[in-house]
């Protein structure tokens, strides 16, 4: 299975601290008529870290019933223990999820060494009835999984990719060249897409995807093109906001833009705290510069 494209790693939409489904209907409606190649449910940026585990597998069914067929629901599965990853990914199988997502266990950082993170993915692929994507967020997790031990995963037979957060593009580069060509190596932000895509990424999983789906699917589709000054132009122009949606203020800025740009993101799960007026008015200059903010 090649996973390809811009896919959306989506905010959860909450309400009173509930999950608002109506919200969320809405929001896949607007994202399904994009060129979006699918989306990221319980990522980074779904917190989920916040949900319970019936609240997943209740997002992931209901995200699958409201998203076209032919777009790939992914779905974020890692959890601390090799035992969890396991029994909820097979929850997400069953929910219809098409690929799984797996963060790397982290809160016994020192003992996360090459040789265990790659028993823990390998088993969980030995047992994932669908494909799995390694995922390295080293900015949350405090672990960076290495470019030569995502290439020895890259011959597992269900393990299908990589979404790598770290902005290391040398790093990213390396796993490019060392994997099979039919091993999906992401770009984890959008503000590198565009030397990942040179490079030979597969695509992108990106936060900013939220918010401005088109001008990031515009990026990868012209760098796939060869129109590298078009793309170039693109890139830059989405880094201040990326930044914003991300580093400066995370999960709360980018639920803060995804209001502004039309759609509901409302206020993250507490402890977060929702992004402040300053951020706010940051945010809506940027979205603003790029046309598109529309309150």
């Amino acid at each position: 299975m090649l996973i390809k494209g811009i896919f959306a790693p989506i905010a959860t939409p909450f309400v009173d601290g509930e999950i608002s489904y109506d919200h969320l209907a809405k929001n896949i409606a607007k994202w399904s008529e994009t060129g979006l190649a699918g989306l990221v449910v319980m990522g980074s940026n779904g917190e989920a870290a916040y949900l319970d585990e019936d609240e997943k597998v209740e997002m992931w069914a209901f995200a699958r019933k409201h998203m076209p067929s032919e777009k790939l629901l992914i779905a974020g599965t890692g959890q601390e223990s090799t035992r969890a990853t396991i029994r909820l990914t097979k929850k997400a199988a069953q929910a219809g999820a098409g690929a799984a997502l797996v963060l790397s266990p982290s809160y016994f950082k020192a003992n996360m060494t090459p040789a265990a993170l790659e028993r823990f993915y390998s088993d969980v692929a030995d047992e994932s009835p669908i494909p799995v994507l390694i995922y390295n967020m080293p900015g949350n997790t405090g672990v960076n999984l290495t470019s030569s031990l995502v290439i020895r995963l890259s011959t597992h037979p269900n393990i299908a990719g990589v979404k790598d957060s770290s902005g290391n593009i040398v790093q990213i580069s390396e796993t490019i060249a060392g994997s099979p060509d039919d091993f999906s190596v992401f770009a984890g932000s959008a503000s590198f897409l565009l030397p990942a895509t040179v490079m030979g990424a597969k695509g992108g999983t990106l936060a900013t995807a939220n918010v401005v789906p088109d001008l990031c699917v515009k990026i990868f589709e012209l760098a796939l093109e060869g129109k590298i000054e078009e793309a170039r132009e693109s890139q830059r122009s989405i880094l201040r906001l990326n930044t914003l949606v991300t580093a400066k203020y995370g999960v709360a800025g980018l639920k803060a833009a995804l209001d502004m740009a039309g759609y509901f993101g409302g206020d993250p799960r507490k402890p977060m705290l929702p992004a402040s007026d300053e951020a706010r008015a940051e945010i809506r200059q940027e979205l603003e510069k790029l046309g598109r903010a529309v309150r």
